[in-house]
C-alpha cells in the first residue's frame, strides 16, 4: 500500500473510531483559544485546562493578557513547563492583537494553525504536537522528527479540506492507543495498514 493509499484508508478509520474528535482545549473567547493553543506546548492538554480554568476567569480579552505584568502571569502559568516564554509570547500575541488588529485576532496569523482552524475554519497548515510527531511517524507518513518538516510532508498527501480534523483524530488517536512509549497495536484501529515505523515488531 503506497503512503497516499495508507493516508486515505488511515483517515477513513479514524474517522469512524472518532466521529466527534475535536480540540479537547477549553476555551470560551479567542484570545483565550489562542493563549491555551500556546501553553499546550510540551504540556498535555489536561494540564492546560487545569491551569486555565482559574486563568480563565481573570484574562478573557486581548487587553486583559496585554496588561498583565509578565512575572505575575509567568507564576501562574508555571506548571505548564516554559513558563518564561509562553508568558512573553501570549503577552505579546495579545499586544500585537489589542493594539494592530482592533482586539479580533485576524484570519491570517503565522504560528496559530490550531486557533485559525477552530476560530475561522481556515486550513492554512497542519498543527505538529507530540502526538502528531509520533504518530506519523509510526505510520510511515513521515521519516522526518522536526515539526516544519513533517507538518510539508503532511501537506503534500493530506488534502487540504482535513488539515484541521485530521490533527485532532491523530491527537485523540494518540492518547487513547498509539502511546509513548509503547503502543496499543493489537487493540489500534490502523493495526492492518501501519508499517509500524520505528516499533518493536513483537507488539
Amino acid at each position: 500500500m503506497g503512503t497516499k493509499q495508507r493516508t486515505v484508508a488511515a483517515i477513513k478509520l479514524l474517522k469512524k473510531e472518532y466521529p466527534h474528535a475535536q480540540i479537547s482545549l477549553k476555551y470560551k473567547t479567542p484570545m483565550q483559544l489562542l493563549a491555551a493553543v500556546i501553553l499546550s506546548a510540551q504540556c498535555t492538554d489536561k494540564r492546560v485546562n487545569i491551569v486555565t480554568e482559574e486563568l480563565f476567569k481573570k484574562y478573557k480579552t486581548p487587553s486583559d493578557f496585554a496588561k498583565v505584568e509578565q512575572k505575575t502571569f509567568e507564576q501562574e502559568i508555571r506548571s505548564t513547563g516554559f513558563y518564561r516564554n509562553k508568558a512573553k509570547n501570549i503577552i505579546a500575541s495579545a499586544k500585537l492583537i489589542d493594539g494592530k488588529f482592533g482586539g479580533k485576532i485576524p484570519d491570517k496569523m503565522e504560528e496559530a494553525n490550531i486557533t485559525l482552524s477552530n476560530l475561522y475554519g481556515k486550513n492554512c497548515g497542519i498543527a505538529v504536537d507530540t502526538h502528531m510527531k509520533r504518530v506519523n511517524y509510526r505510520l510511515g507518513l513521515t521519516k522526518n522528527t522536526n515539526p516544519d518538516k513533517i507538518e510539508a510532508d503532511l501537506m503534500k498527501i493530506i488534502p487540504r479540506e482535513m488539515w484541521g480534523s485530521y490533527t485532532h483524530l491523530i491527537i485523540q488517536h494518540g492518547r487513547a492507543v498509539c502511546k509513548a512509549p509503547v503502543p496499543m497495536c493489537s487493540k489500534c484501529v490502523l493495526n492492518k495498514i501501519c508499517p509500524k515505523q520505528g516499533v518493536a515488531k513483537n507488539l
